[in-house]
């Protein structure tokens, strides 16, 4: 069988697509009073009229305790009509738009959202110096639906899909982690009980807005931890969820932004930009050990291929690759091996306009040196530090 041309045309679930490429989630860091705001609808729709076939905003917090901080927009009706405004101004250039919805969990910033952070267990946390609530079942259920109700909101919005974040050890990722989960209730222990909050939530999505939106996850193939979780698992919990048919395609992540983010991205380690962008106390403990946090692992194209290929030959469900995907040739490979998507994000703060002028010229490389110096931007309007 022929690999598809990933500037054909596409469909994820009820959505089509003009291309395969997708925007992924990186967070935007202008929405400073958590709503939408005129620096939100410019970096999205640059990405659209770049020729990306879908643009994903990070991320759209499902209630005011789940956003790693105060400024991170949360679906409530108050959001609608700015989040309208971003939709239409992404339809206006032909492409689509995602909503990526979650809850931090144990990487919210309590003292920030001036609430308690959540995690599996009582845990002390790094981020604002306060120690995290052990989920109560009644939070779960609370937050469960509130998902659902949040995908509502975005179907009123006008957003084409939602993104479910079941990665990176924020609250879903974490109750799989048998690191950070250590419970001993109907949510803890077996895999099957640590996946309880995600496959739960996928379900009152799916309930919610299926057959109308799109419905994608984005799962941690691995947390890139000792005693996380690693791919054994994860493969079980994508058949599991492939199996309900809760979702239309699978995005597939690695790494923990609590414990060791830079697992996911490789390339540089930006200890010292991240030094510079917080309060004193932080900024010296972040030069003291930022190495051991901030880890540095080589860059290559496609760096999550081979893990992603696993999942590949077990499931039928579409499948997003995400990680070092800037060339041409590694979007054809990418199709070549059976993925159906290809997922962006850094390549694409340097030049909103690669999608367009890979189509054109497939010998474009990208400019993205990956040195992650856009990371510590996050906190002042993401962006690329050596574009023009």
């Amino acid at each position: 069988m022929t690999a598809p041309d990933v500037f054909s045309s596409a469909r994820i679930g009820p959505v089509r697509l003009r291309n395969r490429i997708i925007k992924s989630a990186t967070f935007e860091g202008v929405t400073p009073d958590a709503l939408v705001t005129g620096e939100l609808i410019d970096f999205h729709t640059r990405v659209a009229e770049g020729g990306a076939a879908m643009t994903t905003v990070a991320y759209c917090a499902v209630a005011p305790e789940g956003r790693t901080d105060r400024h991170q927009i949360w679906m409530r009706p108050e959001a609608v009509p700015g989040l309208r405004r971003l939709t239409e101004a992404v339809h206006a250039q032909g492409a689509a738009i995602s909503a990526q919805l979650g809850h931090a969990g144990p990487v919210a910033n309590a003292a920030s959202n001036r609430a308690p952070a959540l995690a599996p267990i009582r845990l002390p946390s790094p981020l604002g110096m306060r120690v995290m609530h052990a989920a109560s079942p009644g939070d779960l259920e609370r937050i469960i639906a509130a998902h659902a109700e949040a995908a509502r909101l975005a179907e009123r919005s006008g957003f084409d899909a939602v993104e479910l974040h079941f990665g990176h050890n924020y609250l879903a990722s974490s109750f799989l982690s048998p690191l950070l989960n250590r419970r001993a209730d109907e949510y803890g222990g077996s895999l099957r009980n640590r996946a309880r909050l995600a496959l739960s939530i996928a379900r009152a999505v799916r309930e919610a807005v299926g057959g109308r939106l799109a419905i994608t996850a984005k799962l941690n193939m691995d947390d890139g931890v000792p005693g996380g979780l690693w791919l054994d698992e994860s493969l079980r919990v994508a058949e599991w969820l492939e199996a309900e048919g809760t979702l239309d395609a699978l995005e597939l992540t690695a790494g923990s932004s609590l414990l060791n983010p830079m697992y996911l991205f490789t390339g540089q380690a930006p200890v010292r930009e991240f030094a510079a962008a917080f309060p004193t106390p932080l900024r010296l403990g972040l030069r003291l050990a930022g190495k051991r946090f901030l880890r540095a692992y080589p860059y290559r194209e496609a760096y999550l291929l081979e893990k992603a290929e696993q999942f590949r030959a077990r499931l039928d469900i579409p499948l997003i690759l995400l990680g070092g995907i800037s060339q041409a040739d590694t979007m054809r490979l990418a199709m070549e091996r059976g993925f159906e998507f290809v997922a962006m994000a850094r390549a694409l703060l340097r030049e909103p306009d690669l999608p367009a002028r890979l189509r054109t010229e497939p010998r474009t490389r990208s400019l993205c040196v990956h040195c992650n110096k856009c990371m510590p931007t996050i906190y002042r309007g993401t962006h690329c530090v050596l574009a023009r």
